[in-house]
């Protein structure tokens, strides 16, 4: 078995008192990345309480690899816990999951906005939940294994990008609270994802090689319509398919199956030149498809703001997590990018950034075409 010795190089975790007299509570999905956080958190010599969280009990996902916070996965977690000889515990969030997440995930499609439900997740039982179990617990730190950095500058804690690039998941935590990044901790955040599974292989954690998690985790055979029809049925109620002057091209087969900027799927041809979907009208079970430079948007309306900036107006905002963050200025609520951007639609989350520090961000809520603007100025 490795010793304490072989681990002097890991990640500080930042505590505010010696490690032997700490409480550290680690959420665990059953992944490699949260058991090397737990590994961590283990070998700092402070008492350490392992907590998985039951999200859903959805089928096959119980037995898939690569979803997260099902049953084969809270058995791994509890596998590895018993390799670090810590504590383990499993809280039943079922239901809060579900109204919170999936519920919420079933809404905008059928409002016909394009979610972001690991956001939700995080904003909800995975931080602000267990943030609060954590607290009642008594703990110095809630350690978890996303890909992102706490710097401390002045006394105040920052949440920063990952420093691999490839794996930064600051956009999806844009939601995390001042009084919440007081007590989280991400030490695996300084860390490649191959020098977390080789420290994972040379601690002979059982989930070494385990895959990453892939799609949306509540929906194990990445068919979201299939489930979007079962929870809002009327949005699989075929309907028309205009172009931007109102002219019908076609039908489709619900809304369900669409989110704006897709063009896969609408069916429709006699155009010069491809078209995309720009607007989704669900009252009207109505597509409205355009040209790709119909998708330009000039500006985002944002709701929901979480800030742990300043007052910083100029700044880079991603609307996609595969994005690269673009220059934009912040205007009362607003966002006005400096060139036009595409992919951005309402129900997303705008994450702002000033280099490589995460700000905050809130849910998109209504866009402007950067044509309509150009028409509004001339």
């Amino acid at each position: 078995m490795t010793s304490k010795d072989d681990f002097v190089t890991f990640p500080p975790l930042q505590l505010d008192k010696p490690a032997a007299a700490a409480r550290i509570v680690v959420a665990m999905s059953g992944g490699v990345d949260s058991s090397v956080a737990a590994l961590i958190a283990a070998r700092s010599g402070a008492e350490v309480i392992g907590v998985t969280l039951q999200l859903y009990d959805h089928g096959e996902a119980v037995k898939r690899s690569g979803a997260c916070c099902a049953g084969q996965d809270i058995y791994d977690a509890a596998q590895v816990c018993e390799k670090l000889g810590i504590a383990h515990y499993v809280l039943d969030y079922e239901s809060r999951f579900r109204e919170g997440v999936i519920e919420r995930f079933a809404d905008d499609y059928a409002r016909g906005r394009t979610p972001v439900p690991c956001s939700l997740c995080n904003q909800g039982v995975k931080f602000t939940d267990l943030h609060g179990f954590a607290r009642e617990l008594g703990a110095d730190a809630l350690v978890t294994g996303h890909y992102v950095r706490r710097v401390v500058r002045d006394g105040k804690a920052e949440l920063h990008k990952g420093r691999d690039p490839a794996r930064d998941q600051s956009y999806f935590l844009y939601g995390t609270t001042a009084d919440q990044l007081d007590l989280l901790r991400f030490p695996i955040g300084e860390l490649p994802k191959a020098e977390v599974r080789a420290m994972a292989a040379e601690a002979g954690l059982p989930v070494a090689a385990k895959p990453d998690s892939q799609d949306i985790c509540f929906v194990p055979d990445g068919d979201y319509a299939g489930l979007v029809k079962r929870l809002r049925p009327e949005t699989e109620a075929p309907g028309e398919i205009v172009d931007m002057g109102g002219r019908v091209l076609g039908t489709h087969r619900g809304i369900v199956h669409f989110t704006v900027g897709q063009r896969r799927g609408l069916e429709i041809g006699g155009s010069a030149e491809p078209l995309y979907v720009v607007r989704i009208e669900p009252e009207a079970r109505r597509l409205v498809v355009g040209p790709k430079q119909a998708l330009a948007v000039s500006e985002a309306r944002v709701g929901d703001w979480n800030w742990l900036g300043e007052d910083q107006s100029e700044v880079e905002v991603k609307v996609r997590s595969l994005s690269r963050p673009v220059p934009a200025r912040l205007d009362q609520g607003m966002i006005r990018f400096h060139q036009p951007e595409y992919g951005v639609a309402p129900g997303q989350a705008a994450v702002v950034y000033d280099g490589e520090r995460l700000l905050g961000g809130g849910w998109i809520e209504e866009t402007r075409s950067a044509c309509e603007a150009l028409a509004s100025a001339a």
